[in-house]
């Protein structure tokens, strides 16, 4: 049984930061993307960050680029997202998730099947 388990959120003023955290159990997704999305009340979950099995390949939201980033310890089964000058607009429910390989789209949250619970980021100007 596949379970993901995110830790990190929290309230902030904009353009402080906050580094979330996924850790992974009973995963056999290794050799597959990874990635962090989002909700905010009222609003379809995007597609925040995703990350290749092994790190080297990393796809972002043009919307936080250049301020958030993934990365990934494979020995330890954990993914993490440094988020720094946030704004309120990043204000919403975070969520990891997971997939097998090959699905293409690695920030379509319809190509995961593997979803933590999530963590609320609120960040107030």
């Amino acid at each position: 049984q596949v379970q993901l388990v995110e830790s990190g959120g929290g309230s902030v003023l904009a353009g402080g930061s906050l580094r979330l955290s996924c850790a992974a159990s009973g995963y056999t997704y290794s050799s597959g993307y990874m990635g962090w999305f989002r909700q905010a009340p009222g609003k379809e979950r995007e597609g925040v960050a995703a990350i290749s099995a092994v790190g080297i390949s990393a796809n972002y939201a043009d919307s936080v680029k250049g301020r958030f980033t993934i990365s990934r310890d494979r020995a330890k089964s954990m993914v993490y997202l440094q988020m720094n000058s946030l704004k309120p607009e990043d204000t919403a429910t975070y969520y990891c998730a997971a997939r097998p390989p090959g699905l293409g789209e690695p920030l379509n949250p319809n190509k995961y099947d593997c979803w933590g619970q999530g963590t609320q980021v609120t960040v107030s100007s």
